[in-house]
């Protein structure tokens, strides 16, 4: 804990040893090599890979646990100053920031790619006389164009596709409305820590955390059906890596956000947090607004624009 320094100023937190960093930066590494041999060797056959991915996780899931077990210990015990509080809240800030920048990189890649790359290939401007003459047949069209399968469906073929596919075809708008709702759940369940109210606290957290699940539900409903259905897949051109790319960053995200959303469902269930000490609840639903701010902006620039 803290303790005063002369003159009435709090001394600076410094947190005891552990070697909890260096085991998550090591499951980390092993998590993402495992990854991409998995998919390297699922692409020419091989397997045995995904092997290394486990053990990565496994490492990843263990690091954390025990991390935020000992932060959620010391926070009971009273350990927490408010110079640490105060680091929290500066921390899951900057982390926030850092996600704005990596989802700012894919949709300035996207950007790029549609409004500049694209027309050049295709021979317009004075950067695209080259095009002409190496591609004089490139047909630029975002969605179809770059897919050797372009079978996308056009608002003819969704009139006249079976009930189940037509259903599937409006996925992204069903997962707008799941991800919108899931944030006024959320602000409902923290006005309502706020208010000292436990029972409505763990209501609309319970309801939040369904509409998590319904996101990610949802989505490999729409993964299966872009590569059985539709011939959508990593492989097809510059559209189809673009798209599978964002949308799925954003799911990884999902999932995380509703593992912190379990993660603070068990401990309002358990009777943590109080009106005025909820920082582990509040910066969740920081996390989760920004999932759903992402998941607009790829709602607009990926399936409706």
């Amino acid at each position: 804990m803290a303790q005063q320094q002369a003159g009435g100023h709090e001394a600076y937190y410094v947190p005891s040893e552990s070697k909890l960093p260096v085991w998550l930066a090591f499951g980390l590494g092993v998590m993402l090599y495992g990854l991409a041999a998995w998919m390297n060797s699922a692409q020419s056959g091989g397997h045995g890979k995904e092997i290394l991915f486990i053990v990565g996780f496994i490492v990843v899931a263990i690091s954390l646990y025990r991390w935020f077990a000992a932060v959620i210990d010391e926070n009971h015990r009273g350990m927490n100053s408010p110079q640490v509080k105060r680091s929290y809240v500066w921390g899951m800030g900057w982390f926030i920031f850092s996600e704005v920048m990596f989802f700012a990189a894919f949709f300035g890649a996207l950007f790029y790619i549609r409004f500049f790359a694209l027309p050049w290939l295709g021979g317009e401007g004075e950067k695209g006389i080259t095009g002409q003459y190496l591609w004089p047949d490139f047909s630029v069209d975002w969605s179809a164009g770059t897919n050797p399968h372009p079978q996308w469906p056009t608002p003819e073929a969704t009139l006249a596709a079976p009930p189940l596919t037509q259903w599937l075809a409006y996925l992204p708008f069903y997962n707008t409305v799941v991800l919108l709702t899931s944030s006024v759940t959320i602000h409902v369940a923290h006005t309502a820590l706020k208010e000292g109210n436990r029972s409505k606290l763990n209501l609309w957290m319970g309801i939040t955390v369904a509409l998590g699940l319904l996101f990610l539900v949802l989505q490999f409903a729409e993964y299966v059906h872009a590569y059985q259905d539709l011939g959508l897949t990593l492989n097809t051109g510059i559209y189809g890596s673009t798209f599978f790319l964002l949308t799925g960053f954003h799911g990884f995200h999902v999932t995380l956000g509703t593992f912190m959303l379990i993660v603070m469902l068990a401990r309002c269930l358990k009777g943590h947090f109080t009106k005025e000490d909820h920082f582990g609840f509040e910066a969740t639903a920081w996390y989760w607004h920004f999932v759903d701010v992402v998941w607009l902006g790829l709602f607009l620039f990926v399936y409706v624009f």
